[in-house]
């Protein structure tokens, strides 16, 4: 695909398969965002359509890692204003609980599930 088909609108949209076929995409998008089009167009129709090309083609070539466990319980904890003693009915000692998030004592299957579920993290990230 050309720059060219891009700008002239008569282009077939096909997968991406290359870096320099990404770029193109990414410009000729930020182009129509800039003109504001309704999504029931034909034009907005085919931007939503390469959008999820782009975003295909970003998840292979691109993968976002997954944050450390044991981190994002610290950032949620502290997001909702939560300390250690705060958690010690519901995980154990404020010993225990210090031993987990710094790393000293492993996070169990259990503790995966109870922080999921206290703190919605999501289970792929307690598990990754």
């Amino acid at each position: 695909m050309k720059a060219s088909s891009l700008k002239e609108g008569n282009m077939e949209l096909k997968v991406i398969k290359s870096e320099e076929q990404y770029q193109e995409y990414l410009n000729w998008v930020d182009e129509l965002f800039d003109k504001q089009l309704s999504p029931d167009t034909k034009e907005g129709e085919m931007l939503q359509v390469a959008l999820l090309l782009i975003k295909q083609y970003e998840d292979a070539n691109y993968p976002v890692p997954m944050p450390d466990p044991i981190e994002a319980i610290k950032l949620k904890m502290k997001d909702a204003g939560l300390r250690n003693k705060d958690l010690v009915g519901k995980v154990g000692s404020k010993g225990y609980i210090s031993s987990i998030l710094s790393g000293r004592k492993p996070l169990t299957l259990e503790l995966a599930k109870l922080f999921h579920r206290e703190l919605n993290i999501p289970a792929e990230v307690l598990l990754s």
